[in-house]
């Protein structure tokens, strides 16, 4: 009979201990995985209508080729934009300062776009992508291609160039263009989703 009291006592302390070093395990993957620091790492490759808008900043900046082709979409009944955000990502639990080495994986990361608290829009990634546990940053490019054919019925063509302008501006001390996301990271106990938003700039990594 003593036998078989301490034989539950053992099994139940079994099980406690396993939920507590499970509960540590949770929290220790929550607190690597709220280590991650994002950055606007800069703004590439922006067209409008095929035609590159680097340099340029109001419509004389334009050739009349250029303002043709333009005037003929617009015609159309389109605007389309594209460009290429770099994101880049730091995971800085490379198994020094008393946290383990974790990798990360970024399996979404559903944003919105602002320039100058105006919302261009929205998007996600289109694969999962790797962080390792090194604190070296490594960039995601994310393309993008959109029309803002009615936003420039609304606010007119110049307010919209000056927000494309922006865009392919965008330096390390500006904090005009600005991303905010809620990234979901895969990880030993499921895909885990930020609690809300987070706002990335391209002046310092959040």
């Amino acid at each position: 009979m003593l036998e078989l009291k301490i034989r539950r006592i053992s099994i139940v302390g079994f099980i406690l201990m396993s939920l507590m070093l499970s509960q540590c395990g949770v929290l220790q993957t929550l607190t690597n995985l709220s280590r991650l620091k994002f950055k606007l790492n800069g703004i590439e490759s922006v067209y409008v209508e095929g035609i590159s808008v680097t340099g340029k900043k109001r419509v004389d900046d334009f050739n009349m080729l250029q303002i043709a082709s333009v005037v003929s979409a617009v015609n159309s009944g389109r605007l389309r934009v594209s460009l290429v955000v770099n994101l880049a990502a730091v995971n800085p639990n490379d198994g020094t300062g008393g946290f383990p080495q974790t990798n990360a994986v970024i399996k979404s990361f559903p944003f919105r776009l602002l320039v100058d608290n105006e919302q261009i829009i929205t998007g996600n990634i289109n694969a999962p992508f790797d962080v390792p546990g090194t604190g070296q940053s490594v960039v995601l490019p994310i393309s993008l291609d959109f029309d803002i054919f009615q936003l420039a019925r609304e606010k007119g063509y110049q307010h919209v160039l000056n927000l494309v302008t922006k865009l392919a501006g965008l330096n390390s001390n500006s904090e005009s263009v600005a991303i905010y996301a809620r990234p979901v990271v895969s990880s030993i106990i499921g895909d885990l989703s930020y609690p809300q938003e987070i706002k990335i700039i391209s002046t310092s990594f959040k």
